[in-house]
């Protein structure tokens, strides 16, 4: 077996976390291979003990039976975007803050490690976004997890985007900006601007305006399998679009729509976990506050 480690930056104080997992890799015979980005995070904290196979080609990341993301859900957004259409299926070991995404805890490692080496574990998928638009953005990385979103950029004023569902005008938000969640990013940035709660599983999109003009638009759901276009306009000439924490600026000729992507992020489920217990211990969501 082979598993690939993913991470952007690291902590000294987790640095003993790290030893312990390639040890429990290791006494599995778990070939190990560290992207970059990590590789650069173990020297700039004076790594000099652990050894793993470096991965340097998109190539090399093909081979790998799973993937593990070290850090928060940041971390994990940017190894669905590294992982792509290969489909690898990925392990968050959080050690990061929230973690809602990077569920695995440091100290439960030698146990993570046993359920991927004996196959005690399910894989979900996960539903991505995908971008379509008449230039190349993003490095031609152009889908996302959580979401997809337009805002308003270097200007107090807000931004008026026309909408379509499958070339049927849906409505013009006068709003600082739009998000598309997937049902995965409904607890982030559209849960924050009023949006609803989706199970994983869903077969949907959410709509939901930023900070809208009218107070009596409302977050809508609609089917994954439509495709969602705009149309920008505003008193700036750009406008800022993001896949989840990548962002780049578009001007409003820059034509833009979004659907499901053809394939999809594989994430492991380990046992005991299920999405209800996630959003009661990291959302205290239903938790009484009066106590």
């Amino acid at each position: 077996m082979k598993i690939a480690l993913h991470g952007l930056a690291l902590k000294v104080e987790f640095i003993s976390d790290i030893e312990r997992l390639f040890q429990e890799l290791e006494k599995h015979q778990i070939e190990i291979l560290v992207t970059e980005p990590l590789d650069r995070a173990l020297k700039m904290v004076g790594n000099k003990r652990l050894t793993y196979w470096l991965i340097e080609s998109q190539e090399e990341l093909e081979s790998v039976d799973f993937l593990i993301s070290i850090g928060g859900d940041g971390t994990l957004l940017d190894a669905v975007s590294l992982v792509g259409s290969l489909e690898i299926p990925i392990l968050g070991l959080n050690t990061g803050r929230l973690g809602f995404l990077a569920t695995a805890a440091t100290d439960r490692i030698g146990e993570v490690i046993e359920y991927l080496a004996t196959g005690n574990f399910q894989i979900e998928s996960r539903s991505l976004i995908s971008l379509e638009c008449n230039r190349r953005l993003f490095n031609g990385i152009n889908f996302a997890l959580n979401e997809f979103t337009i805002h308003k950029r270097d200007t107090s004023s807000m931004i008026t985007v026309h909408t379509y569902i499958d070339g049927k005008y849906l409505n013009s938000y006068w709003a600082d900006g739009l998000i598309v969640s997937t049902p995965t990013g409904s607890t982030g940035y559209s849960l924050s601007c009023g949006g609803p709660l989706i199970t994983p599983g869903a077969k949907s999109f959410v709509i939901t305006p930023v900070s809208p003009h009218n107070l009596n638009v409302r977050p809508i759901i609609v089917s994954d399998e439509c495709e969602i276009s705009f149309e920008i306009e505003g008193r700036s000439e750009k406008f800022l679009l993001s896949l989840d924490s990548r962002s780049t600026s578009i001007s409003s000729e820059t034509k833009l729509s979004v659907k499901k992507a053809h394939f999809s992020a594989k994430l492991v489920k380990l046992p005991h976990y299920h999405f209800f217990d996630t959003l009661r211990q990291k959302l205290n969501w239903g938790f009484d506050m009066r106590n």
